[in-house]
């Protein structure tokens, strides 16, 4: 799907498709209860949050639902360099307290915007060294509070089932076959761990899961 000249209709369901495989690998409603909603602790105050990377848009339009079922007043920005995700989200229906940019983290730095909290979903597989050290430097410096990447773990185990078990559920998109790529360019715990920057907390969480995160108070 990275292919400008990618079939579109696939494109397109790829997109649609996102909100299923996150919801059952990417344990988002988890990570918001643990470690996003902590955060949000003064039910009187206006809280953000910065998605890098938002892909199909199912996870910024879950945690701000999620957020309004709490009670807590939460504004979304939610980013994207692909201008062809862009283009979908622009379709959907309701994405009420979520605000669509096409542009990158850099760009948000140059304007020294800032968010409570910054997260980022599927994105360390995409980059280089260099790149995923540059990407990490920017959401230091975005977030006011907190920092969590996650990302999938390598394993021979983890691409043997989602090779079984992807294909009849995710048919007609790139799920399959771009799931399978990504399994082969993540980082295993060891690996991450020693990318890490200082200050960077790395944990495995189910299923074949690691989440990269920051602490704003960790810094010395």
């Amino acid at each position: 799907m990275d292919r400008k000249d990618c079939d579109p209709v696939k494109l397109e369901n790829t997109y649609q498709q996102f909100s299923r495989i996150n919801g059952l690998l990417s344990n988002w409603n988890r990570i918001y209860k643990q470690k996003i909603r902590p955060v949000f602790s003064d039910s009187n105050k206006e809280y953000s949050l910065l998605d890098v990377g938002f892909g199909g848009a199912d996870i910024p339009l879950s945690i701000s639902r999620w957020a309004k079922i709490d009670g807590i007043k939460l504004n979304i920005t939610a980013i994207e360099t692909d201008s062809r995700a862009f283009e979908f989200v622009n379709k959907l229906p309701d994405c009420d307290g979520v605000t669509f940019i096409n542009c990158s983290s850099s760009d948000l730095v140059s304007q020294h915007f800032q968010y409570d909290v910054v997260i980022s979903n599927h994105v360390l597989h995409h980059l280089n060294k260099n790149e995923t050290l540059s990407i990490l430097d920017d959401a230091k410096k975005l977030a006011k509070s907190r920092v969590i990447f996650n990302d999938i773990e390598r394993s021979d185990l983890g691409y043997l089932l989602f090779n079984i078990l992807s294909r009849p559920l995710f048919w007609n998109s790139f799920i399959t076959e771009d799931g399978l790529t990504s399994i082969k360019r993540c980082y295993t715990l060891s690996e991450l761990k020693k990318i890490a920057p200082p200050g960077w907390k790395v944990e495995r969480s189910f299923p074949f899961r690691l989440l990269l995160m920051y602490e704003k108070e960790n810094e010395s």
